[in-house]
């Protein structure tokens, strides 16, 4: 029978393996192993990875290594402090086992620890490898400033880009993606024109200049962002939060026709925001005679029911022609009906009809966008919200790469 040797589980490269021995743990047994530094190969600079002149100083530390079954692993290092001749630093000498300065787990610890942080919850990695949730969230967090600390500008041509609530009190995350992939660009703090501006500054111009469309709704802040640093670009605004915007004019309608409304009527107008608010397929069966009665009531949320619908079939256009006539028909029907929030609805329409108009050439919309935003909310949500937003902002990232 052959035998192991037990070297062979711990392929390191510049130190020498000394000795081994068995320590108790708490509840179970673990394992030291020590190592010191191969005399053979002249010390590496960890910093700028020249080699150094000899050693300056000599330590060691102990590192939590991957476990050996059930048994908890440390590693004993010796290592050498050196000073560089080329960056002229004291720096610790790179042996790749673990980075310096870093937190006290080998390298291939701490690539398994960031590979469960992606399925697992920091505080559920922490307790399975009997770690401080602080010392798992450093490693996670370091891993993926490597991976995702400079922003890939590469292949952009359409974007998508809209806000999501992120805490109380107005606090909002601005999300950037390549709509043709999904994956998330860009991820900045608030929803402001500097917000946008610093994503197009930190743009290469040669990226800048290949970006054919954005979709976003009609905040005033992003338009003028895209507007100034893309010129180029057509701007899309997304159907989904035109309508949205709609759904405000019925309920304002709504609330004035209750006000105004005889005391009978009042009865079937009143709980009737939902059944209004709703797609007509969507509706149950219980609630389609409601509607149904609620209608022939009142003529002015009669009105702007049909003309909710009516809204919708403006982005099912094929040419920018036809798509001109179908919005100039229902602004049209808009106007005469005489309803004020509905005639100020008008004028927004056709404040931004350039925006409407151009999903004729590029049909986009901001509607991946918010199936990443309840991805966002899951990921919150699990970690019961984050007080490091950088890391969440890096833990959003990795989530959605978008098809490759």
């Amino acid at each position: 029978m052959s035998t192991i040797n037990i070297t062979s589980l711990f392929p390191f490269r510049r130190v020498n393996f000394i000795d081994s021995e068995q320590f108790d743990f708490g509840n179970s047994t673990g394992i030291v192993v020590q190592f010191k530094p191969d005399l053979r190969f002249v010390p590496i600079c960890s910093y700028c990875y020249h080699k150094g002149v000899g050693s300056h100083s000599n330590h060691q530390r102990f590192l939590r290594d991957l476990s050996l079954g059930p048994h908890k692993t440390l590693i004993h290092l010796y290592y050498r402090k050196i000073k560089c001749p080329v960056c002229g630093q004291i720096t610790v000498e790179e042996l790749d086992i673990a980075e310096p300065g870093g937190p006290r787990v080998t390298r291939r610890l701490a690539i398994y620890i960031q590979e469960l942080c992606k399925l697992m919850t920091v505080k559920d990695v922490a307790e399975h490898l009997h770690l401080d949730w602080k010392t798992v969230k450093e490693i996670d967090k370091q891993g993926l400033q490597k991976e995702f600390a400079s922003t890939d500008y590469n292949g952009l041509r359409c974007l998508a880009v809209d806000e999501i609530s992120y805490g109380k009190h107005h606090r909002y995350l601005t999300t950037v993606i390549d709509f043709e992939t999904g994956r998330i660009v860009w991820v900045g703090k608030d929803r402001k024109y500097e917000t946008l501006k610093e994503f197009f500054l930190r743009m290469p111009n040669e990226a800048r200049d290949q970006i054919k469309a954005v979709a976003m709704d009609m905040w005033d802040p992003f338009i003028k962002a895209v507007s100034e640093f893309c010129p180029q670009s057509a701007i899309v605004f997304d159907v989904f939060h035109i309508v949205a915007q709609y759904g405000k004019v019925i309920d304002e309608v709504r609330r004035a026709e209750t006000r105004a409304a005889a005391e009978a009527d009042k009865k079937v107008i009143k709980g009737s925001r939902w059944i209004l608010l709703k797609n007509l397929e969507n509706l149950k069966e219980t609630e389609v005679p409601r509607l149904e009665k609620l209608l022939s009531v009142n003529k002015n949320l009669a009105a702007v029911y049909i003309l909710k619908d009516e809204l919708k079939t403006i982005w099912h256009c094929p040419n920018r022609q036809y798509m001109t006539k179908t919005l100039d028909d229902w602004c049209s029907k808009a106007l005469e009906s005489g309803i004020p929030a509905l005639q100020q609805f008008v004028k927004t329409l056709r404040y931004h009809e350039y925006g409407i108009l151009n999903h004729t050439d590029y049909p986009i919309h901001t509607g991946k966008l918010e199936g990443i935003n309840n991805k966002i909310k899951v990921i919150k949500r699990q970690a019961y919200g984050f007080h490091d937003l950088e890391y969440f902002i890096l833990k959003i990232i990795q989530a959605c790469p978008g098809k490759r």
